[in-house]
């Protein structure tokens, strides 16, 4: 269960360190996109948890389904941690949620938010 919060710096490469306890539920590869619902920040899933995500979107009226998957596929990367456990947040992601020299990294119980701290 991904919980708790960390303040991490983010590096010229726009890489960011993803503390070990969420690493452990996230996997090796990541789903980073933009966060819905009126969240200026970004999301982070495992492959599984996003598709699990996803999938509870069919349960909504056909119209807004296709809005939020939309939104959400558009912007949506595959990420790998590199060996020191950090990931790189693409330029445009980082632009939506306003994220420069830092982020705050919260655990959502099946997803993390990443913030500015701002």
């Amino acid at each position: 269960m991904l919980i708790g919060g960390s303040f991490n710096k983010v590096d010229k490469k726009g890489r960011i360190f993803v503390p070990s306890r969420f690493k452990e539920d996230l996997g090796e590869t990541i789903v980073l996109c933009n966060g819905v619902f009126g969240k200026n920040c970004l999301w982070g899933f495992s492959v599984e948890e996003f598709d699990k995500f996803t999938a509870k979107l069919n349960r909504l009226p056909y119209g807004k389904m296709q809005d939020i998957y939309r939104f959400l596929s558009n912007s949506a990367v595959f990420a790998e941690f590199d060996a020191s456990g950090r990931v790189l947040i693409p330029a445009e992601l980082r632009t939506f949620a306003g994220i420069e020299n830092e982020a705050h990294i919260v655990g959502m119980r099946s997803n993390i938010e990443i913030w500015s701290p701002d």
